[in-house]
């Protein structure tokens, strides 16, 4: 009869340690938050990925952004635009990845990018170019699992600004 009991309790008891294990390994972002500098443009979106496991050591992170645009214009050495309204919008998707390292069956971190760049487009002599300002919209993280989320808030952006490029 003890035999049997032992037996029993072994069961359960490996039981409920895999299950709590199987439960570990349930990856989900906690939150993606969005914002841009005003210095530079650039969009940063800081997230948690959890559920990762513990006998995970690092993981791939992507960022994209299915629509960034930013707009430049041209100032004269007096800090004014001609009346020529020399501007120029730019519009892109843009990506960027990284590999963080996994703590705990968990990742807190940020990636940055943007704003998109000029192209072409430049300043007549005697004239300075410069980011007016940056939107960003259709932001998602996702990891190496498949797990993702649209960051917040969405759209978002940062202007006017005046940076020279």
């Amino acid at each position: 009869m003890r035999r049997i009991a032992f037996v029993l309790i072994s069961a359960v008891f490996g039981v409920v340690l895999a299950a709590t294990s199987a439960l570990a390994d349930s990856p989900h972002f906690l939150f993606a938050d969005n914002s841009v500098s005003t210095s530079t443009g650039a969009l940063t979106t800081s997230f948690k990925d959890a559920g990762l496991g513990t006998g995970t050591t690092s993981i791939q992170i992507t960022l994209t952004v299915n629509n960034a645009t930013a707009v430049y214009q041209c100032f004269n050495n007096g800090g004014n635009h001609p009346k020529a309204g020399n501007k120029e919008t730019v519009s892109t998707s843009l990506t960027t990845s990284g590999a963080f390292p996994v703590r705990n069956g968990q990742v807190t971190a940020s990636l940055t990018v943007g704003p998109p760049g000029p192209g072409s487009f430049a300043c007549p002599s005697g004239q300075t170019l410069f980011l007016q300002s940056a939107t960003y919209s259709g932001t998602t993280v996702s990891d190496a699992t498949g797990n993702a989320l649209g960051a917040t808030p969405d759209p978002i952006s940062a202007g006017p600004i005046h940076v020279p490029v």
